[in-house]
């Protein structure tokens, strides 16, 4: 597949119809981002530190075949990687992220101007495949989980090739359903990962603020480092909705409301205002990173302006 593209910025539009997301990757981070960090690292050690199981985007060449012999399991000797960073992106596959407008008006706007808005998943798989290409290409070691109501995937960090070709296709097949919770997913994940390094979540964050706020605060109490990229729908900052409409669940397929929007609007941009700004505050609290992205917005240009304040401010 090949894509030629008219500007640096991948519009929404582009990020629609570019399917392969290695593509939007390469495009993101050679086009926009690269130069903005440098690794000091010219190579990694080789220190045999521990065998683990083998997982999709391991290189097979590491399977300790003496090891199979005796237990009928591929394992892989596992290497102390010289990196300057050890990152895990958290990427939220429930329901809620599946939204991307109403289909009647997403139809009308593309027949209109020819812009189709990503679901917010889409937008967060694109964020994670060109942080995951930026790092590598620095020499870090990534990981990625992918989870709805309990961990659905977890690929541990590591910094070769192959790895980043393994989180692409997870990137690519996974798919939205089910319910959500995310404080519970979070602690849990700050127990699991032993090694203080990145946490870079990728949701809307539909929970409890308080409870939210428990869990971003056990990982900063691990030590780890954590950046949120809060991603939500114009749909869902604005309410821009006229006529009676039914609104249905996306994690409850059951929930289905019949309201007129206009009553409800002034009472919903009040609760938004005043969770985003607690998520905001929170974040603040606990000297995590916020990023608020909307999908209406190229995110390459968001992410560029991100990390180059981040270096302006390291």
């Amino acid at each position: 597949m090949s894509h030629t593209a008219t500007s640096n910025r991948l519009d929404p539009s582009s990020l629609a119809k570019l399917s392969r997301l290695e593509i939007v990757a390469r495009l993101v981070v050679e086009g926009f981002i690269s130069g903005l960090h440098k690794s000091p690292h010219k190579g990694f050690s080789v220190e045999f530190a521990e065998h683990r199981q083998y997982t999709i985007g391991d290189n097979i060449r590491d399977i300790d075949w003496k090891v199979f012999a005796k237990s009928d399991r591929f394992f892989i000797k596992q290497y102390e990687e010289e990196t300057n960073l050890r990152a895990y992106l958290l990427l939220d596959a429930s329901g809620s992220m599946n939204y991307a407008g109403p289909a009647e008006r997403s139809r009308r706007r593309k027949e209109a101007d020819g812009v189709l808005r990503p679901t917010k998943f889409r937008y967060a798989s694109c964020l994670a495949s060109a942080l995951s290409y930026l790092m590598l290409q620095q020499r870090d070691a990534v990981g990625l989980v992918t989870f709805d109501r309990e961990v659905r995937r977890y690929i541990p960090p590591r910094a070769t090739a192959m790895h980043l070709r393994g989180i692409f296709e997870e990137l690519d097949r996974t798919r939205t359903g089910g319910e959500t919770n995310l404080s519970r997913i979070f602690h849990d994940l700050a127990e699991r990962f032993r090694k203080r390094g990145l946490i870079v979540i990728l949701s809307d964050l539909f929970d409890e603020p308080d409870k939210l706020a428990g869990a971003l605060q056990h990982f900063r109490h691990k030590k780890h480092e954590v950046v949120v990229f809060h991603i939500l729908d114009d749909d869902e900052l604005t309410f821009p909705f006229e006529h009676l409409t039914q609104f249905e669940g996306m994690e409850i397929a059951a929930e289905r409301l019949l309201v007129e929007p206009r009553q409800l609007r002034d009472d919903y941009l009040a609760q938004v205002k005043a969770f985003t700004d607690r998520v905001r505050r929170l974040c603040w609290q606990h000297k995590i990173d916020y990023v608020p992205m909307r999908t209406s917005e190229p995110f390459d240009n968001a992410l560029a302006t991100y990390l180059a304040r981040r270096l302006e401010f390291r």
